[in-house]
């Protein structure tokens, strides 16, 4: 079950990443409506993957920390492409990316992440093109929200970006639950703090200015 739950995600991270590089291909080239739809088909799969993480929770404590130790060192935040999803989406971590130092393959794989526009990237990109003074971020989204009928294809993007925020968000306080429920206070398998660790990831946003 595990192995399973983890595999779906996996495969649901693939396809989101596949999303988030065509929408942010479609706002470079000026197609904001088709980024739009992208964004709104990761959301509808971010609200799969939150229902889908309660799976696990089937499983009771003592089954789970029956093999757990088998797992070490592996961790939770050694997906690469989770990673890629928060560096695409606009929260590139150069931290995060000395993690994965060792490891070629994916290392190579975040650093085309860290070096390519993110969406978060695109997005004003594309409001700048429009004629939005973007050089205060803040400013340009409130002229959008204070003006949504006259920029209707600029209102919809932001209200999806913000959508993708709040479920990748939602997404991480269910797993926070999900773990604190089956490990406790437990520290991380791969050595992190575990359940202390984790809280502290609560408040990350890729689009900080739409909040």
């Amino acid at each position: 079950l595990f192995i399973t739950v983890h595999q779906a995600y996996e495969l649901w991270f693939k396809q989101i990443l596949h999303e988030l590089d065509a929408s942010i291909q479609f706002l470079l080239e000026d197609r904001l409506p088709a980024a739009t739809r992208a964004i709104e088909r990761i959301v509808k799969i971010e609200k799969l993957l939150v229902q889908q993480i309660h799976i696990l929770e089937s499983m009771t404590p003592i089954s789970f920390l029956a093999f757990r130790d088998q797992l070490n060192p592996a961790s939770g935040f050694q997906s690469m492409q989770f990673r890629e999803i928060e560096f695409s989406s606009g929260l590139k971590d150069e931290h995060i990316l000395l993690e994965f130092s060792q490891d070629d393959f994916a290392f190579q794989r975040l650093q085309a992440r860290v070096d390519r526009p993110s969406l978060a990237d695109a997005f004003y990109s594309a409001l700048e093109r429009r004629g939005f003074d973007t050089s205060h971020r803040s400013q340009a989204v409130l002229e959008i929200l204070t003006h949504f009928e006259s920029r209707y294809e600029e209102f919809q993007l932001a209200e999806a970006l913000l959508e993708h925020d709040e479920y990748f968000s939602l997404w991480r306080s269910h797993h926070i639950k999900m773990v604190e429920r089956m490990v406790g206070a437990k520290r991380g398998t791969g050595g992190s703090e575990g359940i202390g660790y984790l809280k502290t990831t609560l408040d990350k946003k890729f689009f900080p200015e739409i909040w």
